[in-house]
């Protein structure tokens, strides 16, 4: 990361609000224990959350005030749990890049979590705004129809319960 300490602070209500966003892709049960954590991650001006559990990636922006820049991983239900239950008001936090601490403080409530280095997290895929293919929702509906019925009808092998598209140029498999 290259800095010892990152230094931010934001709104309660924005980062509780985020939290319960990206809390949808984390994953409930996994082999890899940063799955069960949220990326933090800042640029000048906001504070960028993301979730991952291999298959689904959401990602949040909020605004905060940001002193020193950096990434690092903590526990999603630790942290949205105790942000949940702190007061609407502004929360300091700060990374210990050195120890992998991450300290949050707002009012007279304060937590230190052991976070883990965001080097570990899965690379989350870039998405641009330009669509890299067009196809009208009723085509669409009709494709899937078409291949759904020899999709398996539960999640005991979840590779085999989907529907694989693939894009090659303009043709659409």
């Amino acid at each position: 990361m290259g800095v010892s300490k990152v230094k931010i602070s934001c709104l309660q209500e924005n980062l509780s609000r985020g939290l319960s966003t990206v809390g949808y892709a984390v994953a409930s049960r996994s082999a890899l224990p940063v799955l069960s954590n949220i990326l933090l991650t800042t640029d000048s001006s906001s504070l960028k959350l993301a979730a991952t559990d291999l298959q689904m990636v959401i990602t949040c922006k909020i605004p905060c005030e940001v002193d020193e820049t950096g990434a690092t991983t903590v526990p999603a239900k630790l942290l949205s749990e105790f942000i949940g239950g702190l007061p609407n008001d502004e929360i300091e936090m700060t990374l210990n890049a050195a120890n992998q601490t991450m300290h949050f403080k707002s009012g007279r409530f304060q937590a230190n979590v052991k976070a883990i280095d965001a080097e570990d997290f899965p690379m989350i895929p870039v998405v641009t705004d330009q669509p890299a293919a067009g196809l009208g929702g009723h085509q669409l509906k009709r494709l899937i129809t078409e291949v759904s019925f020899a999709a398996a009808p539960d999640d005991a092998r979840p590779v085999l319960a989907g529907v694989l598209l693939s894009l090659d140029g303009t043709k659409l498999t």
